[in-house]
């Protein structure tokens, strides 16, 4: 079981840090919304897989769907479409590293919306460190502007982490307190998002797709596994690790950008990238208060969490879950951090 659990946890960490490889690829024959497209059908079929082998249940109340369709426009589309459209401007080790700073912008949306989650000097240290790195991951060249459109597209980068950043904080309010299956819930918000970008075809079907063999396997890829298979792979591991023990693929999942954008792509590593990079991964664990809890949570680990339920329920543990937020209790009724 130990051995399943880590196998789930290293290909969720290359499914999710592989995703922005993938965008690039499926970019050379398909435009932003085809690629979207393509990403959310596929993912949703996939999706439906799994929901038959877990014999999961579809939620029926209109009012959650109207719900779950403000979850999938902020968890899905927009940032999907955000994140395909810059990267027809960066290199894909640089989204990665962008995409990393979701837990600081919903640690910041979370201090604004949310009563219980209000910034302490811990967490506004780890911000200014956060954001700190995404200056220096701009760099002097991107503040200063420039005719390639690259600043554009690290700002759109990082509305689409916004987006999720809001998204999980909705997440948390409106859906958290029905403690609905999580597999289900993620099966619904990319179902009503592939059904968003079906309905938008007769305006995205031109330029006509080319699609060769490294496109089709990227987008299967993109779609069948960073989209679809890695929900169910990280329910799996917040059940059996909690939802702070996973929460280290947030940590891994820049790397494994980096490392296959330049090893499969041939993109440069420039020195802000790494540098950027320790700060904004060093600002999220000093906000989630990595370091302070580590021993404690090394000897509940020993223990094992609690079969089916996260160890968190704060704002800092939501990220890591992507579409699983209504499995999370709130911090105030776990009387927890």
């Amino acid at each position: 079981m130990r051995l399943r659990i880590g196998a789930q946890f290293v290909a969720l960490a290359c499914a999710w840090g592989s995703s922005f490889l993938f965008i690039k690829v499926a970019l050379d024959g398909l435009t932003p919304a085809q690629v979207v497209w393509g990403r959310l059908v596929l993912g949703a079929v996939a999706l439906c897989g799994v929901m038959a082998v877990t014999r999961g249940r579809i939620p029926r109340d209109p009012g959650l769907w109207l719900r779950l369709s403000v979850v999938s426009m902020l968890l899905c589309v927009v940032p999907f479409l955000l994140f395909s459209w810059a990267g027809q401007r960066l290199d894909s080790g640089m989204a990665s590293i962008l995409n990393a700073t979701t837990p600081l912008l919903t640690l910041l949306v979370g201090a604004v919306a949310l009563a219980d989650e209000r910034l302490d000097r811990r967490r506004t240290t780890g911000l200014l460190a956060g954001f700190a790195g995404v200056l220096v991951l701009i760099g002097p060249g991107g503040l200063a502007g420039g005719g390639d459109g690259r600043l554009v597209a690290q700002l759109a980068c990082l509305c689409a982490t916004a987006c999720y950043g809001v998204a999980f904080v909705y997440l948390r309010r409106y859906i958290t307190p029905l403690r609905l299956p999580a597999v289900g819930v993620a099966f619904v918000q990319v179902t009503i998002g592939a059904a968003v970008m079906l309905l938008a075809t007769p305006w995205i079907v031109t330029p006509a797709p080319r699609l060769d063999l490294p496109i089709t396997l990227s987008m299967v890829a993109l779609g069948g596994l960073s989209t679809g298979l890695a929900y169910l792979w990280n329910n799996n591991i917040v059940q059996a690790w909690g939802a702070v023990n996973a929460s280290a693929v947030t940590y891994l999942t820049p790397v494994v950008g980096v490392t296959a954008g330049v090893l499969l792509l041939g993109e440069r590593l420039s020195w802000n990238q790494p540098v950027g990079a320790v700060l904004v991964i060093a600002g999220i664990m000093t906000a989630h208060g990595t370091f302070r809890k580590a021993a404690p949570s090394a000897a509940r680990a020993a223990d094992g969490p609690a079969a089916g339920g996260p160890e968190d329920g704060s704002i800092a543990a939501i990220h890591v879950r992507a579409a699983q937020g209504p499995d999370l209790t709130s911090r105030g009724q776990r009387g927890r951090e």
